[in-house]
């Protein structure tokens, strides 16, 4: 009968492990030590799929520079491509937040794609002598500049679905503005009364912040594809071949399909993190402009008879246990809940970037986890508002037509006819008495109620300048 565990041993000591486990000491330790938000490294398949793609694009150009033997290479190049199509993601279980600025997860990593090479070599999990996790997967590398790039790799992939996700609520709000364009409303100022626009021009609005959004974080994202893979430990380069940078990265943007280069100065690359500060910067700026937007819409379909009530929200679900028929805006305010806590990330992303000593920032699995988690929360909470409430908002314009009628904001409009100080004598005059601006412009003399209504209709379609 099989024993059911194996022996691994390290310098440390020796551990026991499940025979048939793919992953090894070093993994065993790390879970031993970090066992702090129950969030594997497998909880996001991104990171493990990049982490893949990193070592399989080394053992590549160990097998060109004549470092790895094509027999190894061949292995580990297979057992790199079976993780990449989504198989044994639920080996790579480290906690995401642990000490030594990622060793555990770059460990974790050599050690399942030893075990599954090994396995197809017809060998045992942890017979480590005909393929080593550091000697042969970790060939030409360290953490300090394989994890660092599978940071940026898995950052990219994320920032693909999320600007998939902003473009499709942008066209949502285009798709609302173009059927609202003909509603007439009261713009505000300050939630006070200001001049007239259409509810079309507010959605367009939206529609418009976001299509900004969409450039700025794409824009963002092309530093990312500047990677130090190939500095190994401090960006020397030590027991790298030479000109390895520049093959492994370019046998990675093959594997990838994004377009990577070697950092100018490998050194600066190892130590700077400017680029994920800059990009968990972009997610704050998504998620307080979506916050914004969110806010505007639970104003507009406030009430709904003792508020705004310029829109109506789809009803998703009972609001209340205790206030029969009451619908509350839920799908605005778990937006506004993710953009807090992208908020909070960028902070702890910003504490950690400035922790960085000499030349290496150890805080990095901190700043993944925060950029990954707020680019996949961003994403989700795009598509729920998209399909569980923009997607559905009707305009109740019968409102909209008793607010503006009603509204003193015609009167801006007269300044140019009339000047302001008695524009403003209008609007008082017609706050006063209880009546409309066309009331009083009519009993004023001023112009006609044909002109008045004219002007009117002027207002409303003017263009925006």
């Amino acid at each position: 009968m099989l024993a059911q565990n194996r022996t691994e041993q390290d310098f440390l000591g020796k551990m026991e492990l499940p025979r048939d486990t793919l992953y090894g000491i070093q993994t065993a330790r790390a879970l031993e030590n970090f066992p702090i938000t129950d969030v594997p490294v497998s909880h996001y398949p991104e990171l493990v799929v990049a982490l893949a793609m990193v070592k399989k694009a080394c053992a590549l150009a160990n097998l060109d520079t004549q470092v790895l033997e094509k027999s190894l290479c061949d292995a580990i190049v297979g057992a790199c491509d079976e993780i990449i199509a989504g198989q044994h993601h639920h080996y790579f279980a480290v906690d995401m937040i642990q000490g030594g600025a990622g060793t555990s997860t770059n460990m974790n990593a050599n050690e399942v794609i030893a075990n599954i090479a090994l396995k197809n070599l017809g060998a045992q999990p942890g017979d480590y002598h005909r393929l080593h996790p550091n000697d042969h997967v970790n060939r030409s590398q360290s953490t300090n500049d394989v994890y660092p790039t599978a940071m940026h790799l898995a950052i990219l992939a994320q920032c693909k679905v999320l600007t998939i996700a902003q473009d499709q609520l942008r066209q949502a709000f285009a798709d609302k503005a173009a059927e609202f364009r003909a509603i007439n409303k009261v713009g505000r100022t300050q939630l006070q009364d200001a001049v007239p626009m259409t509810l079309g021009m507010e959605f367009a609005a939206f529609a418009s912040t976001i299509e900004k959004d969409i450039a700025h974080i794409v824009q963002l994202s092309e530093d990312l594809k500047e990677i130090n893979l190939g500095g190994t430990a401090i960006g020397t380069g030590i027991n790298a071949p030479e000109g390895y940078s520049k093959i492994v990265a370019a046998h990675l943007s093959q594997i990838s399909n994004y377009q990577l280069t070697p950092a100018r100065d490998l050194i600066e690359a190892t130590s700077d993190v400017g680029a994920l500060v800059a990009f968990s910067s972009g997610l704050k700026r998504i998620a307080l402009k979506l916050s914004k937007i969110c806010n505007d819409l639970r104003l507009l379909s406030s009430g709904p008879r003792t508020g705004l009530g310029e829109i109506m929200l789809p009803a998703v679900q009972p609001g209340s246990s205790i206030m029969p028929g009451k619908v509350n805006p839920v799908i605005p305010e778990v937006v506004n809940q993710i953009a807090f806590q992208v908020v909070g990330n960028d902070l702890t992303v910003s504490f950690a970037a400035e922790a960085g000593q000499m030349q290496l920032n150890a805080m990095e699995p901190v700043i993944l986890f925060n950029i990954l988690q707020s680019t996949r929360i961003l994403t989700r909470g795009m598509n729920v508002l998209r399909q569980r409430c923009v997607d559905d908002i009707v305009a109740d314009t019968r409102h909209c037509d008793m607010l503006v009628n009603n509204s003193l904001v015609v009167s801006t409009a007269l300044v140019p006819k009339i000047g302001y100080e008695e524009a403003a004598r209008i609007a008082r005059l017609a706050t006063d008495n209880g009546c409309t601006v066309a009331e009083v412009v009519a009993d004023l003399g001023i112009m006609t109620a044909d002109e008045f209504a004219a002007l009117k209709q002027q207002t409303w379609l003017a263009p925006a300048n």
